[in-house]
């Protein structure tokens, strides 16, 4: 049984997790190619090998055209109909709306509104697309038979958005944790390290929270590059094995 092991101890965003796929499957070429299927022009995707703490990983950038940025702003009928409009399989399309769902689900309760009435300013805009997508790809392209995480570890305090000063965890991911069985770890670290994407991930793709207990053989390892420096280890890991 192929396992896929998300270690989010030092947070989890998307382009965290992106990063990390593509470093552990070394598919950077076929990710360009599957993107390139979605009608979304306006961005340039930039990956990176870097080291952090003596460690090689890899650090994705969605570089966003000044045209693109007056329209960001998207709605889930929008994102969803650019997905399906695609030629990306059909398993990374389902996987990309489920996780959209969940970060659109959670944002309208937030807001206490209907989905249809939500645009997404921090979903909508293309880096999210890019990340959301290109996670499904990838994920559609190593097809694990479980997926396991640690539990989230996220910082504390507030932060200022478009809405204004808003807490640590952010209302969307404490929305999309309530009622779960996914544990959170508060980190002695003044900001937010689990960002809406990065938990609708977690929340609509992994099947297990915790460690390995069957035990399996390490085939892959990636590291995927954080953006932030907030004195951890700054990266998401994936380990990709069999099961003993």
């Amino acid at each position: 049984m192929k396992i896929l092991y998300i270690d989010c101890s030092s947070g989890i965003s998307g382009d965290m997790t992106l990063a990390a796929l593509v470093d552990a499957c070394q598919q950077k070429e076929y990710l360009i190619g599957e993107l390139k299927k979605l009608n979304l022009p306006g961005y340039e995707l930039i990956i990176e090998k870097k080291s952090r703490n003596c460690i090689m990983m890899t650090d994705i950038d969605v570089k966003i055209t000044a045209d693109e940025r007056e329209e960001e702003e998207r709605n889930l009928l929008e994102i969803c109909q650019l997905i399906d409009d695609s030629d990306v399989t059909q398993n990374a399309k389902e996987i990309s709306k489920k996780i959209f769902k969940e970060i659109a689900e959670a944002e309208a309760r937030v807001h206490g509104k209907s989905i249809e009435q939500i645009h997404f300013h921090e979903v909508g805009a293309v880096d999210s697309i890019v990340d959301i997508v290109g996670t499904a790809v990838l994920i559609d392209y190593i097809k694990p038979d479980k997926i396991i995480s640690s539990p989230l570890h996220d910082g504390h305090g507030s932060i200022t958005c478009r809405h204004g000063i808003i807490p640590v965890p952010v209302p969307a991911v404490t929305a999309m944790l309530e009622g779960s069985n996914i544990p959170v770890i508060n980190e002695n670290v003044d900001t937010e390290l689990v960002t809406p994407t990065g938990c609708g991930i977690i929340k609509s793709l992994v099947d297990e929270i915790g460690i390995v207990k069957e035990g399996f053989t390490v085939e892959k390892v990636g590291y995927g590059m954080g953006k932030k420096e907030t004195g951890l280890f700054g990266a998401v890991r994936i380990i990709i094995g069999e099961s003993l």
